[in-house]
């Protein structure tokens, strides 16, 4: 069996994104700037409404699996979709990007694949219409102990915590990685999810997962409090390492009590979608190749200002040149 450098359990999404202005937006009753889970019916309205489409494999985690792979890491993916055309289309795209899918899709009358319809408005801003289908249905059964075993790093997606189901998952991921000798880490992926399930958020983090990623929203609402300073210390009093994207302010690496602040290279960004999956892409990469703590963070700097100087959310030019380019290679 396979040692993977890092694998991923989360939303196994395809994105269909599609550049917009502000009045279709408002004409189609969508809210910029945030991801609204929609029904299917709504998802195929939607989809039918698009021009200029283009179609990758997305997920939050998956993007960041995805990154870490083209930088070199040995990866692989766990997630959940059905045996239809956007299925195949997912784990085939996956895999000729040198990424394991893990599971074949799943054949039965079950949920279709899962989709999120993506609307870029001209200052860069994503509106996110996500419809769940088959993957938040990922259960234990969908991780098998084999791979969570051998992984050196795991990197798990919280909105699949929204579920008794994918909690049930986390818990065993965390207990074969911990098993095998490995790190377990969470995105913490949405503020509202940590809203719903906050007791067994902080318990999973406190007592399973050995690092934390999140932007300044998510790690703020693990303890209700508007002072970044406040939710950093708290949450860094639980867990050994916390890592908080700030966007153009930077980022800020807890380990213990000791803090380090890391800046960005401002840019305006074309398309901002998947800015905090490929920062985590990059600071997991420096992570499973053993850099300190600042050097990670700026790697992540680097990923994340490529991502968002053009469409979509997987790197598109060759992110090991620019990191060469930056001292950090």
């Amino acid at each position: 069996m396979t040692t993977y450098q890092l694998v991923g359990i989360g939303n196994a999404i395809v994105d269909v994104i599609s550049q917009t202005e502000d009045a279709f937006l408002t004409g189609n009753g969508i809210e910029k700037g945030i991801m609204q889970l929609v029904e299917q019916d709504r998802a195929e309205l939607l989809y039918g409404a698009m021009t200029n489409r283009v179609q990758t494999p997305g997920g939050s985690v998956a993007n960041t699996i995805a990154g870490a792979g083209a930088l070199g890491l040995n990866t692989a993916f766990i997630g959940r979709v059905r045996d239809d055309e956007l299925g195949h289309f997912y784990a085939n795209a996956m895999n000729e990007d040198g990424v394991d899918f893990v599971n074949p899709p799943a054949a039965g009358g079950e949920l279709p694949t899962s989709r999120s319809m993506i609307f870029v408005s001209p200052d860069g801003e994503r509106s996110m219409n996500t419809y769940l289908g088959i993957s938040s249905e990922l259960s234990s059964d969908d991780v098998p102990s084999e791979v969570a075993g051998k992984a050196e790093l795991m990197f798990l997606e919280g909105y699949l915590f929204d579920k008794d189901k994918g909690k049930e998952a986390f818990l065993e991921a965390a207990r074969d990685c911990h098993k095998g000798g490995g790190k377990i880490g969470i995105a913490i992926s949405d503020p509202f999810c940590v809203d719903r399930h906050r007791d067994d958020f902080l318990s999973l983090i406190e007592h399973q997962m050995d690092f934390v990623i999140g932007n300044e929203a998510e790690i703020q609402s693990l303890f209700q409090t508007d002072h970044l300073d406040d939710a950093l210390v708290m949450t860094a009093a639980l867990c050994p390492l916390v890592v908080c994207t700030r966007s153009g302010d930077g980022v800020t690496v807890m380990e213990g009590t000791s803090r380090i602040d890391v800046p960005v290279q401002r840019i305006t960004p074309i398309d901002a979608t998947g800015a905090g999956d490929q920062f985590a892409a990059g600071f997991l990469y420096g992570m499973a190749t053993d850099r300190d703590l600042e050097t990670c963070a700026r790697i992540g700097n680097v990923c994340a200002r490529e991502v968002i100087s053009h469409i979509g959310p997987r790197p598109e030019t060759n992110v090991a040149e620019l990191l060469r380019d930056a001292g950090l290679l």
